[in-house]
């Protein structure tokens, strides 16, 4: 199967009734403007989702078609993406806003930042379409995402060595990239929860980045070598400036995303094990609450 056929296939999977009904009401909310939906994150793995954060992704046409004229579609096109909460039905979720044009830009190896394309690499559900077109588009876009991880990744990697490991370490690379707040054994979980996935997609995958490779009993041995000195320059500049970046998402999060702030401590207890408790000063001021609060979770290590 070629990768575009891979990557329909896994989208078009079932999801459970809840999270399609979930997106379908997100796409009622901005009308004729939203184009797909898609599930994605941690909660793809997870039976019971009661009690947990969903995460979406809502592809709109265009920013004014989907907020008019307002700040909201000024501070999307600036720092794509806007975020917002979202219930439905006992079901409690963020989604994330792009523009069909800048979904596939992010999504491929025309940015260096990884925030779109280290996440659309991994797996993903077309949970809500609205035509066929959108769902074309969706798969096109999507199928950019890991040529374009492992196409950035491949001069950090090792000339030779197992899919599993590969896949693993060009995650690595891209959580490194930004602040997150999850372990350091995250980026490894996310290959071990599906490694027969990464296996499968492998070789396609790395035919669309064209890296030339050869596959024998699971190892991936590349045939050309790379320029690590390169890479070592490319991924410092994508940690400068992803780490900035969230920063950035972070501050304009506190003008869009209702509880913002409180959201930021329950992800950051979550994944990292800390204990994070927000004062009522903190909640006044988003923006100064968050910005005081990054000192303290550097030190403990709760984000990288």
């Amino acid at each position: 199967m070629t990768l575009e056929q891979l990557v329909a296939a896994e989208l078009a999977e079932p999801v459970d009734p809840r999270v399609s009904a979930m997106a379908a009401a997100v796409g009622a909310k901005y009308g004729t403007a939203s184009r797909a939906v898609l599930f994605y994150g941690s909660c793809l793995r997870e039976a019971n989702l009661d009690g947990l954060m969903l995460d979406f992704y809502l592809i709109v046409s265009d920013y004014r078609a989907a907020y008019g004229k307002g700040w909201l579609a000024f501070a999307n096109r600036l720092i794509p993406p806007n975020v917002f909460p979202f219930e439905h039905h006992g079901l409690v979720a963020k989604y994330a806003v792009l523009s069909e044009a800048d979904f596939a830009r992010l999504a491929s190896s025309r940015t260096r930042n990884v925030s779109v394309w280290a996440r659309f690499a991994q797996p993903a559900r077309l949970a809500w379409a609205a035509d066929a077109a959108a769902r074309s588009n969706a798969v096109a876009a999507v199928s950019l995402a890991a040529p374009a991880l492992l196409s950035a990744a491949r001069p950090m990697l090792a000339e030779s060595q197992p899919v599993e490991r590969l896949w693993g370490e060009a995650f690595a690379l891209t959580y490194a990239a930004e602040l997150r707040a999850e372990r350091r054994t995250r980026a490894g979980s996310v290959v071990d929860a599906d490694p027969e996935r990464y296996r499968r997609f492998t070789a396609p995958v790395l035919a669309a980045a064209g890296l030339d490779a050869a596959i024998e009993n699971d190892t991936v041995r590349f045939l050309r070598p790379a320029d690590r000195g390169a890479g070592q320059r490319a991924w410092a500049r994508r940690r400068r400036e992803g780490k900035a970046l969230t920063l950035a998402r972070l501050a304009k999060a506190t003008t869009t995303y209702a509880g913002g702030i409180d959201y930021l401590a329950w992800k950051i207890n979550r994944h990292a094990g800390a204990a994070i408790e927000i004062r009522p000063w903190q909640r006044r001021w988003p923006i100064l609450g968050a910005i005081s609060l990054l000192p303290r979770l550097l030190m403990k290590g709760a984000v990288r």
